[in-house]
C-alpha cells in the first residue's frame, strides 16, 4: 500500500514538473507547453511554489480586467469663412424714420467678425431731384445712427445715397395709388459683409 502511494505521489510531482513552463506572462502559475493555466475541478487556478499576489493574472485569483479608458471628445474643427448678406428698409413717403432694424441687428451679432455695412439710400421720383438726393442721404443717415445705437459699430458704416436715380419700382397712376406703388424706391439698401466660424 505504501509502495503504491509513493508512486502515485512520484507521478503527480512529476506531473506537476513537466506542467510548470517559464512563461513570463503567467509566472506563479501551472500552464502547459500552450501557456494555458490549468485549473482546479472547481474552476480555480493552480498555482505553483513561487505565486504571490502581485503575480495574479486577469482571470485567475479575483482579478479583472481593467476598463479601457473612454476616448476623450475630439473638439470640432472650425474655419473662417466670409459671409455677406443683404436687407433692404422702407419708409413711408417724404419720411425718414426707420423702421424695424432687429433682423439686421440679430444677423450681424451671428457674425464672428464685422468687417462693414455699406448703406445706400433712395427716394421715389416725386418732388425735385436735389431734394431726392438729400432725401436719400437723410434716409442712410438715420438708419446707420439706428444701428449704432443698437450697438452696431459705427466705424464700419459707411454711407451712400443714389436720390432717385435707382428706381426699382414700375409705377403708373396718381395721387395716393402712385405713392403705394413707389414704396420699393423709398429704401436704404444695407449690405453686410463680415465672417463666419463653421463647424468643419
Amino acid at each position: 500500500m505504501m509502495k503504491k502511494f509513493a508512486i502515485a505521489a512520484g507521478l503527480t510531482l512529476a506531473m506537476g514538473a513537466s506542467l510548470a513552463q517559464a512563461h513570463e506572462e503567467n509566472a506563479g502559475y501551472v500552464t502547459n507547453s500552450a501557456d494555458t493555466i490549468w485549473r482546479t475541478g472547481f474552476g480555480e487556478c493552480w498555482h505553483d511554489s513561487s505565486w504571490t499576489e502581485d503575480k495574479a493574472v486577469v482571470g485567475c485569483d479575483g482579478k479583472v480586467a481593467m476598463a479601457e479608458p473612454e476616448p476623450k471628445p475630439v473638439a470640432p474643427a472650425y474655419v473662417m469663412m466670409d459671409d455677406t448678406k443683404k436687407f433692404a428698409l422702407y419708409f413711408d413717403f417724404d419720411s425718414t424714420e426707420v423702421g424695424d432694424t432687429s433682423n439686421i441687428v440679430n444677423y450681424i451679432g451671428t457674425l464672428s467678425s464685422l468687417e462693414e455695412v455699406n448703406l445706400v439710400g433712395h427716394a421715389d421720383p416725386i418732388g425735385s431731384s436735389e431734394y431726392n438726393q438729400q432725401l436719400s442721404k437723410r434716409r442712410a443717415e438715420a438708419v446707420a445712427a439706428e444701428l449704432a445705437d443698437a450697438g452696431v459699430d459705427s466705424s464700419k458704416m459707411s454711407i451712400g445715397f443714389l436720390g432717385e436715380s435707382a428706381p426699382v419700382a414700375n409705377c403708373t397712376g396718381r395721387g395716393a395709388e402712385l405713392i403705394a406703388c413707389l414704396r420699393p424706391d423709398r429704401r436704404v439698401d444695407v449690405e453686410i459683409m463680415g465672417s463666419k466660424r463653421v463647424e468643419q
